[in-house]
């Protein structure tokens, strides 16, 4: 039997460079085809796209129409909140469960369902009557079904329908949904308001819904393939107990601090998911393998995003009550000065993908964070006397970092998982987003009070503004935190760990 060896001299026959070029021509394409072949793959995902902006614009959306709220259902304010409370504690319980439903039924069908469910559930508020809160909450707690299973079925489709190569660029689309809607929020929902009432948000939702379902049913796919896993019930239990547990305790928090309820159900929520999470490494098909956070690029890209939608939140969330009540802005013009920001965050975010695929996550997740930490530092410096101007530049900044280091990120992310972990990884990140997003509004919360409690001088504008620069020094330690862990992001996903995919 012979053996080949390489000559001596290094030099290759025309044969050898013959087949070091098909090597690596072989390597490469993996990264050039999808997973699964789509002929319009931005087709495929529109009907994903709107519900996930559907989804993100509600969250801002209904804060505005609380107070309307209030006054037509003759409500206090700790009863309103559970237009938000609700809507996220049924995202935390379902959320989970996205990966182990896509696993047992076609995500054509349960696409379907989810928009489906935010179509009735805007219908069942829009229509509810002026006496039943009841029935106004129940229809928000409908659409949070439909926005827990599109958010995580987004970001895993995109990873099936788009070569490795195409992956940067539709994370930028996906992060423009997610970031653009909560930005336009406030200025559309006070537009609603203001020429009709609280119910023409609802039924401008069911509109967008249905034309949501018509693309779905028209361009959406079946992106995997049916392995049918074993469904454990304790698992499911944990879940719910833990993640509903969890978001609910927090959130709570705001309107009712520390006491012992509140306590007692943040314990319970911590247990369950210790328990859920021990469960799902020692199972042989979890509801979520957890074992996609044993992959180094993957946790570092996860991590960075949670602190990103952090400083996301908590600026969106401090930023409108500061300019009502520090800078004495009124209410109808407070949507239009943060509007700039989301239509530069809307363009950046394309980009940022396209960026992405040229240059890997590295460079621009670090300046992402570095102009974060500058536009949270010069929003710090704002008081009652600032120019409105000055804060819509300190937001336009703000707004350049935070997609500029997001999709990326998230890119990065969910690139380096393989394709059996791709729809764990999605839900894993759109779960932690959740959890994370309702700690931070408790602390951002928290954090407002203490500082307005702690400014003995200047007034009530000048007191809210020192509660707000309070809240955005968390943003600010936040953004650090995230620049300190992208030194552990490596460079872009090369072919040939996509041919190992």
């Amino acid at each position: 039997m012979s053996q080949s060896t390489a000559p001596e001299n290094g030099n290759t026959t025309p044969d050898e460079s013959a087949k070091a070029e098909e090597r690596k021509s072989s390597a490469a394409q993996p990264a050039m085809k999808a997973r699964v072949d789509v002929k319009h793959p931005n087709l495929t995902m529109l009907g994903l796209y709107l519900g996930a902006f559907l989804g993100m614009l509600s969250e801002t959306a209904m804060n505005i129409a609380l107070p309307d709220l209030m006054t037509s259902f003759h409500i206090g304010s700790g009863t309103a909140q559970w237009m938000v409370v609700g809507y996220m504690l049924v995202i935390g319980i379902v959320l989970p469960f996205t990966s182990l439903l896509l696993k047992w039924i076609p995500s054509k069908p349960l696409l379907i369902f989810a928009l489906a469910m935010f179509f009735v559930g805007s219908l069942v508020s829009g229509f509810a009557p002026g006496t039943s809160f009841a029935v106004l909450l129940a229809g928000r707690m409908i659409q949070g079904i439909s926005t827990g299973l599109v958010l995580p079925m987004m970001f895993s489709v995109i990873l099936e329908v788009f070569p490795l190569n195409k992956i940067g660029a539709a994370m930028g689309t996906a992060g423009l949904v997610v970031m653009f809607a909560p930005a336009i929020g406030p200025t559309l929902a006070g537009a609603l308001i203001g020429a009709f009432s609280w119910r023409a948000i609802f039924f401008f939702f069911a509109v967008i819904a249905l034309v949501a379902l018509v693309c779905a049913s028209i361009w959406m796919v079946n992106a995997y393939k049916l392995t049918k896993p074993h469904i454990d019930a304790l698992s499911c239990i944990t879940s719910i107990l833990g993640f509903g547990g969890f978001v609910l305790g927090v959130s709570l928090i705001s309107d009712f601090g520390f006491s012992l309820p509140v306590i007692a159900i943040l314990v319970v929520g911590v247990l369950a998911i210790a328990c859920y999470s021990y469960r799902q490494l020692h199972m042989d098909n979890p509801v979520i393998d957890l074992h996609a956070l044993g992959i180094q690029q993957f946790t570092v890209g996860a991590l960075i995003v949670m602190m990103n939608f952090g400083i996301t939140l908590a600026t969106m969330y401090l930023m409108p009550q500061e300019l009502q009540n520090g800078l004495g802005v009124k209410v109808a013009l407070t949507g239009l000065v943060m509007l700039p920001g989301g239509v530069v965050n809307a363009v950046v975010s394309m980009f940022a993908g396209r960026l992405f695929d040229i240059v890997g996550p590295k460079w621009l997740v670090r300046g992402g964070l570095v102009l974060s930490m500058i536009g949270v530092v010069l929003l710090m410096l704002a008081g009652p006397s600032t120019s409105v101007a000055f804060v819509i530049f300190a937001h336009v900044i703000l707004m350049i970092g935070i997609p500029m280091a997001m999709s990326p990120a998230q890119s990065s992310a969910l690139a380096s998982l393989p394709q059996h972990l791709s729809t764990d990884g999605s839900t894993i990140l759109n779960t932690m987003q959740q959890v994370v997003g309702a700690v931070i509004t408790a602390v951002a919360t928290i954090l407002l009070g203490a500082g307005q409690a702690a400014s003995h001088s200047g007034g009530k504008a000048m007191a809210f503004v020192t509660g707000s620069r309070w809240g955005f020094t968390f943003a600010l330690a936040l953004a650090v935190i995230a620049f300190l862990i992208s030194f552990g992001l490596t460079k872009q996903t090369k072919t040939e760990d996509a041919s190992k995919r």
